[in-house]
């Protein structure tokens, strides 16, 4: 990598991010599955085949983000379905929110949508950030085993309605949705992202000329860094300028083993259970290494949040959960079918033709910083623009997640505005060029 470019560095205002403590028809089959949260989640029976396409919206007042430009509170969105592909190229319906900010745009070049694609949030339906992001927080109370979501990325659709873009946050293919959401599987994430931007710029009447920009941490920052390398084949008429990657899962196999036994431990559940539906073929060898205990514990992660993690299953260890106390990485690297299942959710093989910010922090116990680096340095091999930064906070409980995974989010994303101003820069006469690191 060449020299590292100059940072430009002021601290912002962090009230926008406190603001929350055509037409081919496709017919839907929908697998059994609980109840949606509500009917909107339901999809018609046949809908647009085109990816993309807005299937149905409805209005969505918003209490968890404060007004723009003196418009009134609650603020107006829009619960949007829109169609999507899962990575055998089926037709499937995708949920998110779109909000078209009534404050006038105060960066370079024309107004953007910023396409959101949010951190981890659980498997189970009412986790979707669409269903949690009108109060800021979803809370399951009435069953027997209780579960909260919160509105994560309310501090993002603040931080850029403030400055006048429109935002879309995405759900994913399955949150919300009938079916299994396939968390962090990288080609269904990135299309999931790559198809929400074909909806909004469908919402705000603007087309495919729209300037679009990706901002995602953790899980979102895989789902906007594998967007970022599939939208030259998969979405080439989209004009993306620019595109913020921090934290992403990069490489499932080094995740599984660094988040094994942290905080958020659980969240291993999540990736196995939809690899598992979506390589049937794996099924049969993963049962055989789990105990009963390891399959019901697996079935009922398929419906949980992040929070009930925290708060039921923190520290899990999947060593708990195998015939002889291996854990869950260690018997996958022995069965001859995971390898290329796992390898295929590797990023970083497709060249992005757009900028990548890619932001990981040095002591993160829960996304390791190696594969982050190795992101960068496999995109810069292929000629992309990336730029690399490093967030140094010191180790803090390791384990413990909170501070060591989220604080390099919050640290970067919205304490200072060096993403925001990365992002804006694209939008300019002279976007970055080149790979550079710090």
């Amino acid at each position: 990598m060449s020299a590292p470019i100059t940072r430009k560095r002021k601290w912002v205002s962090v009230i926008a991010a406190a603001a929350c403590i055509g037409a081919v028809p496709t017919v839907f089959a929908p697998s059994a599955s609980a109840a949606p949260v509500d009917g909107f989640y339901t999809p018609p029976a046949q809908f647009a085949d085109a990816r993309g396409s807005v299937i149905k919206t409805e209005p969505l007042p918003v209490l968890a983000l404060p007004p723009t430009n003196g418009t009134k509170w609650p603020v107006a969105a829009q619960r949007v379905m829109f169609t999507s592909r899962t990575q055998d190229g089926v037709a499937t319906p995708v949920t998110g929110v779109f909000l078209d900010s009534a404050a006038p745009w105060t960066g370079p070049g024309e107004r953007p949508t910023v396409i959101v694609a949010p951190g981890t949030v659980g498997q189970g339906d009412k986790c979707a950030p669409s269903v949690a992001f009108a109060n800021g927080i979803y809370a399951d109370i009435d069953t027997g085993m209780p579960s909260i979501s919160v509105n994560q990325e309310a501090a993002s659709a603040a931080l850029w309605s403030a400055r006048g873009a429109r935002v879309f946050v995405t759900d994913y293919i399955g949150l919300g949705t009938p079916g299994i959401h396939t968390y962090v599987n990288r080609r269904e994430s990135g299309h999931a992202v790559l198809d929400a931007a074909r909806a909004a710029n469908s919402l705000s009447g603007t087309g495919s000329e729209t300037p679009l920009l990706f901002w995602g941490y953790s899980q979102g920052g895989g789902a906007t860094a594998a967007a970022a390398e599939l939208q030259p084949t998969y979405a080439p008429e989209l004009n993306l300028r620019g595109v913020w990657a921090g934290g992403p899962v990069a490489d499932l196999k080094e995740v599984l083993a660094q988040v094994d036994g942290t905080l958020i431990g659980g969240a291993i559940g999540f990736a196995v259970n939809g690899l598992l539906d979506r390589y049937p073929a794996l099924r049969p060898r993963v049962d055989q290494v789990l105990t009963p205990q390891g399959r019901e514990t697996l079935r009922e992660l398929e419906t949980q949040c992040i929070g009930d993690v925290i708060f039921t299953r923190a520290f899990l260890r999947t060593e708990t959960l195998t015939v002889d106390g291996r854990g869950l990485l260690e018997w996958l690297s022995e069965i001859p079918e995971a390898a290329p299942v796992l390898d295929e959710q590797r990023i970083g093989r497709l060249k992005p033709t757009a900028p990548v910010l890619i932001t990981s922090g040095i002591n993160d116990d829960s996304v390791p910083y190696g594969p982050a680096r190795q992101l960068a340095n496999d995109w810069c091999g292929l000629g992309a623009s990336v730029t690399f930064r490093t967030n140094t906070l010191p180790p803090i409980a390791p384990g413990a997640t909170l501070p060591n995974h989220f604080g390099p989010q919050i640290i970067d994303g919205y304490l200072d505005d060096g993403v925001a101003t990365f992002l804006l820069d694209q939008l300019g006469d002279q976007p970055t060029q080149g790979c550079s690191a710090t």
